[in-house]
């Protein structure tokens, strides 16, 4: 009798454990939802298949930072070599980009809290991003460099030249650019111009004599600014890389983009993306 007592409680156990995994799936929050307790902008579902279903990537970026991503203020439009990108990714998600407005110092935070899917438009890899957001794989290596007038570009080759009294380098605000420039330079003056878009317009007429910026943006302001040279962009001052900013935690819309990533920059599409800018 005591056996066949306990073998019945045992089952009642069994039978009550085996049904809450599926009692716990069936309370989870629908696809982009946030669980109860959760952090601001914690999924609970992959954007692996979210996007699809919305049908609609929500891509942050600045708008500022030619040739990756660039906001005609006239159109409103958005153009660049990672806007090429996100419409790409988007398409083969079966979905169309939607561009959310973003700042370099507001970035990771818009898209912790959910603001949008992925971060896109010349952002580099940095640790201090990476505690709060995932990186795709990279697209390109890069590293900071001087642009300057060309009657000056011997004037300005080494960090000891650049970082002297008089000496005005100018930067823009919330970015890797300015972390550089802080860190680095003690006796220049530094100007802050919170404009990207403008601010190479500064050097040309005499208000500032240096940025330092991304080798990338240096050649590419040298080919539209003749009076600007970018100076030895093949052996910046640093490394770094340029990726995809990403929800931390969502593993499979992670290795998706990975994978994408890895696909476009072997079999020629970013490459013809960046080329049609740069070249």
């Amino acid at each position: 009798m005591k056996r066949a007592a306990a073998l019945s409680a045992l089952a009642c156990l069994l039978a009550v454990t085996a049904a809450a995994p599926a009692a716990s799936y069936a309370a989870a929050p629908a696809a982009g939802g946030t669980a109860a307790g959760a952090r601001p902008g914690h999924r609970t579902a992959t954007l692996l298949d979210e996007v699809p279903r919305r049908g609609v990537l929500r891509v942050c970026t600045t708008g500022d930072y030619r040739p990756f991503t660039y906001r005609d203020p006239a159109t409103g439009h958005y153009r660049g070599v990672d806007i090429d990108m996100a419409a790409d990714l988007a398409k083969s998600l079966d979905a169309t980009p939607r561009y959310v407005a973003t700042t370099w110092s507001g970035l990771v935070g818009d898209l912790v809290a959910g603001r949008c899917d992925i971060g896109m438009g010349g952002v580099s890899i940095t640790l201090a991003r990476a505690r709060s957001v995932a990186f795709s794989t990279p697209t390109r290596t890069d590293g900071k460099t001087p642009v300057v007038r060309c009657a000056d570009q011997d004037a300005y080759r080494t960090l000891e030249q650049i970082d002297r009294p008089g000496v005005r380098v100018v930067v823009n605000p919330g970015g890797t650019n300015e972390q550089f420039a802080r860190a680095h330079l003690k006796r220049a003056t530094l100007l802050v111009h919170p404009d990207n878009t403008t601010i190479f317009d500064e050097i040309i007429a005499g208000r500032a004599d240096v940025m330092m910026t991304d080798a990338s943006e240096t050649r590419y302001q040298a080919k539209i600014h003749p009076e600007l040279c970018a100076v030895h962009p093949d052996q910046p001052f640093t490394f770094s890389e340029k990726a995809y900013a990403l929800p931390r935690g969502d593993s499979p819309f992670t290795q998706y983009v990975d994978q994408w990533v890895h696909l476009a920059t072997h079999d020629g599409t970013y490459r013809a993306y960046e080329d049609a800018w740069m070249k």
